[in-house]
């Protein structure tokens, strides 16, 4: 039989399962998730300001009004709902509405938290201070930086955010709106058939295996229509890989064989023809254009301006070329400015753009700023943990966790982290978004 993928785990009860994975849904990370009640609580004046109401803010907000007596802290973000952004590919996979992933920034706001509803405008490390939108200057003794990454879709040519959901073009990452008009664009081409294109572009980007999700959640969908035939499925890779951890790229090769999927390698996607349903990508052997009619994109990402332009950005090194924040990766400390922190998609660090991966840092960040506001050195480290249900059916997925190094670290001994089962499936629909909830109040 092909391995395609679909493959059940039997290894394992339902029962069972649910009993084991009960505390451990996130991954166990390396990092203490409980917050310790009977902690003493560390007394201090300090100004701490947190750039960015995301995961990372949310969940640095919920840990510091925990860990510290006396301390103003102000969370500095103009927008009122959050996202579940691992929601996102459920949507446009067909299997969640839209309204499953919102939820109002308030119902994760910590009392006693100051919340400046405004975006940051300025960050000037030198003054201590940041300066908002509005021109409210906020000063602190201590910042934590938390505002994610931007999506550059202005960055091929020819596409922006409007047009998804028209002209055959999906994109999973714009909101939960575009994911569910990327599921209506796939539902199309499910029934016409033709040529799908899927792919990523170089550099960071926050779930890198979002992409592989989509490729394979259309095949799936084609195959349960009886389609697939009518349907051929390109993956346009970056470079010469599909994933960035060998295991998980052997298997994800294997996977893309048995199910007829060609990777074509080295291929970027720069310009995009809506009106004439072409593709263009900058290839070794030059710009190359393809007709499809389902175009699966995934923009550039990189930080928000005023990272970037800031003395808080990397200046030399790899993540220089795009300012990504300059942080130590294992302590989360900045590398110049010993009074700031990052988390999140804006560290400029190997790995660490998920979800789980903000789990993983937040104890290490709250500990270590913690532990600078007593006047020591920071002692928690972070190693690189990410995690990736990743998706191969409706009902299936494969937990993939990893780390700095592209070790597999399986918080679960009884699951192979590369077969895929309904297992790590159950995980993604049903138990990640209590647990993430669970990391923004600060509870793990």
């Amino acid at each position: 039989m092909a391995d395609n993928g679909y493959e059940t785990g039997r290894g394992l009860s339902r029962r069972r399962f649910l009993k084991l994975a009960g505390v451990a849904a996130m991954g166990a990370a390396g990092a203490p998730w409980l917050i310790d009640p009977a902690r003493a609580q560390v007394r201090t004046s300090a100004r701490v300001v947190i750039a960015g109401a995301g995961a990372g803010g949310l969940a640095m907000a919920s840990r510091l009004s925990r860990l510290l007596d006396g301390a103003r802290i102000t969370i500095v973000d103009s927008r009122e709902i959050h996202w579940y952004q691992p929601g996102f590919t459920l949507i446009a996979g067909g299997v969640w509405a839209p309204d499953r992933v919102t939820t109002p920034n308030s119902a994760f706001m910590p009392g006693g938290v100051e919340w400046i509803k405004a975006d940051i405008a300025e960050f000037d490390p030198d003054g201590n201070r940041v300066v908002t939108d509005q021109g409210q200057t906020v000063r602190y003794d201590y910042l934590v930086v938390a505002t994610g990454l931007e999506l550059d879709y202005g960055d091929i040519e020819g596409m922006e955010r409007s047009l998804i959901g028209q002209h055959g073009i999906g994109s999973v990452y714009a909101g939960p709106q575009h994911a569910a008009a990327t599921w209506a664009t796939m539902q199309a081409f499910v029934e016409g058939g033709g040529l799908g294109i899927f792919g990523r572009p170089p550099g960071g980007i926050k779930c890198a295996g979002a992409p592989l999700k989509m490729t394979l959640l259309t095949d799936y969908h084609l195959r349960e229509a009886g389609r697939r035939g009518r349907a051929e499925l390109i993956y346009a890779a970056h470079n010469d890989a599909l994933f960035g951890v060998a295991p998980v790229n052997e298997r994800v090769t294997e996977m893309f064989g048995s199910r007829g999927i060609e990777p074509q390698y080295s291929h970027v996607l720069k310009a995009v023809d809506p009106g004439r349903r072409t593709a263009t990508f900058d290839t070794p052997d030059g710009d190359a254009t393809l007709d499809y009619d389902f175009l699966h994109v995934v923009p550039p990402m990189s930080p928000p301006d005023p990272v970037t332009n800031s003395a808080l950005a990397w200046q030399e090194g790899p993540f220089s070329d795009k300012g990504w924040l300059e942080v130590d990766q294992y302590t989360m400390r900045h590398r110049r400015y010993p009074n700031v922190f990052g988390i999140g998609d804006v560290n400029g660090i190997p790995k660490g753009k998920t979800a789980a991966s903000v789990k993983a840092q937040a104890p290490v960040v709250a500990g270590n700023l913690v532990r600078v506001i007593e006047d020591r050195e920071p002692t928690h480290r972070y190693n690189g943990y990410t995690s990736c249900p990743l998706v191969t059916a409706v009902g299936q997925a494969m937990l993939v966790e990893f780390d700095y190094e592209g070790n597999l670290i399986p918080s679960f001994p009884f699951l192979d982290p590369l077969e895929p089962s309904w297992v790590p499936w159950m995980m993604e629909e049903l138990m990640l978004r209590p647990a993430y909830d669970a990391v923004l109040r600060g509870r793990i």
